[in-house]
């Protein structure tokens, strides 16, 4: 029953033991015989929905792409991340053996959505990052285009001979004025596959920040206050993780 719905309770398990057998048994002695055979309830892992073509898109990008060494180090990668005030995973587990942590029953899609936080947008290059931009409201092309790429993303990519930049394709991204602009700007764009932010070297730099700010015990109650220590640790990290 345990391994049939991976995230079912022990309460729940005890219940349909005593719908299936008529057998009565407690929560506290599910867990224990779940402990002897070696499933335990762990976090799971999330990940963003994916479709067939999704999949098999990123695949092929990363086919094509295997052979590169030295190109990755002129690549600028950019991205947007929210750090929010709180995280609540609803207190799901999966009870899972070790070594299934990526198993899909393990795993559970996370969709997004809006909670109270900071918005941010960033890039890294080889060595190197731009300045930590922060997003106040929704982020349209208009927008995207005046205080994202005219003010830090050109500059950065023009200090660096070659640069190509890579950013995903939410829809800001990819409006027909964004495009233009780049155009115009000369900028040179890495193709990227849809539905794959997850895929950027870059996600493990929001990665390291959320997890210090996770670890500060300090209490925050507003976007403001958490926008200080989210500039703060951005520049905390060494340029060595930034080229790991």
């Amino acid at each position: 029953m345990a391994r049939t719905d991976r995230t079912a309770s022990s309460r729940q398990l005890a219940a349909l033991w005593s719908i299936a057998t008529g057998v009565s048994l407690c929560a506290s002695s599910i867990r224990r015989r779940l402990l002897q055979c070696g499933l335990r309830a762990r976090t799971p892992l999330y990940r963003i929905p994916l479709t067939h073509d999704h999949r098999r898109l990123r695949l092929q990008w990363a086919n094509q792409h295997r052979d590169w060494r030295a190109d990755w180090q002129h690549v600028v990668f950019s991205d947007e991340s929210r750090f929010n005030l709180w995280y609540h995973d609803g207190r799901i587990r999966v009870r899972r053996y070790a070594g299934e942590r990526h198993l899909p029953e393990c795993i559970i899609e996370r969709h997004s959505g809006r909670t109270p936080g900071v918005m941010v947008w960033g890039a890294i290059a080889y060595h190197r990052r731009s300045q930590l931009l922060r997003i106040v409201g929704n982020l349209n092309s208009n927008r995207y285009i005046r205080e994202v790429l005219q003010p830090e993303a050109v500059p950065f990519l023009q200090s660096l001979p070659g640069a190509v930049f890579q950013q995903d394709n939410a829809r800001p991204h990819t409006a027909r004025i964004v495009k233009s602009f780049f155009a115009a700007q000369q900028v040179q764009l890495l193709p990227w596959p849809a539905c794959s932010p997850d895929m950027s070297p870059i996600e493990h730099v929001w990665d390291v920040i959320g997890r210090r700010l996770a670890r500060d015990p300090r209490p925050v109650a507003s976007a403001d206050e958490l926008w200080t220590p989210v500039w703060s640790l951005t520049f905390c990290i060494p340029p060595e993780l930034v080229c790991k």
